[in-house]
């Protein structure tokens, strides 16, 4: 069984931690309405990506 010869010090351990925080979620500008929407994802508000509609109004709403 694997057990550590020496006790890892706090410094040691916060600094092996220091990689896991969340990054904050990035939002772009829809250019058909303007909304924020996460990059390559349909736009909730108008149902646009790419240039183009792929869903419509009715449902994106």
């Amino acid at each position: 069984m694997a057990v550590p010869k020496k006790k890892t010090s706090k410094s040691r351990r916060d600094m092996r931690r220091s990689h896991h925080a969340l990054k904050p979620s990035a939002y772009g500008e829809c250019p058909n309405c303007g909304e924020l929407k996460r990059p390559h994802h349909v736009c909730t508000s108008c149902g646009h990506y790419d240039g183009r509609e792929v869903v419509s109004e009715d449902v994106a709403a």
